[in-house]
């Protein structure tokens, strides 16, 4: 049976871990990884992901590795974290070159710079982004020049998550390979 890689991608506090832990309910064989999980565990000397480029090799390079075996133990993955095109687009050209047969799935959450700033203190204070949410919005902004892989949750509540699960799961615009 083909497995299933879905990145859940977008700014911080858009709903990714949300949406993420809830969409692993509705596979037969999932499991899930939080990026930020994997990037923390180095613990001393570790540099922040968006600044040291160390920690950000060291970041994907064990994601990619617990991906391949998740897919080899016939698991589909739910993959939580920021997540730009070239870094999708790697993960889904090193399975390839690994020849791990698979479907990769990348879905960017949008909304507009209100709309983050109001969902960011949402959140517990201890998890709480600020500005930071605004510059990775900004950031996919300019990144996402293939408007496909964008699923605009603006006038989604928490309410509508099944909708938006099934969104992912049925929408082929989504697929990378």
């Amino acid at each position: 049976m083909l497995r299933s890689v879905y990145i859940i991608s977008g700014p911080a506090g858009i709903g990714k871990s949300t949406t993420s832990r809830k969409l692993v309910e509705h596979l037969d064989r999932s499991s899930y990884i939080s990026g930020d999980d994997i990037s923390h565990l180095p613990v001393n000397g570790r540099g922040k992901p968006w600044i040291c480029q160390e920690t950000h090799k060291l970041t994907w390079t064990n994601i990619l590795s617990l991906v391949k075996n998740l897919i080899e133990f016939n698991y589909d993955v739910v993959l939580d974290y920021v997540t730009f095109p070239s870094e999708a687009n790697w993960l889904a050209c090193e399975l390839e070159r690994m020849n791990v047969n698979v479907r990769v799935v990348y879905v960017v959450f949008m909304v507009d710079h209100e709309t983050i700033i109001r969902r960011d203190q949402l959140r517990d204070p201890s998890i709480q982004m600020g500005e930071r949410s605004v510059i990775l919005l900004n950031e996919f902004i300019e990144a996402l020049k293939d408007e496909r892989h964008i699923l605009n949750t603006q006038d989604y509540s928490v309410d509508q998550l099944e909708e938006v699960i099934e969104e992912i799961l049925n929408n082929n615009r989504f697929l990378i390979s």
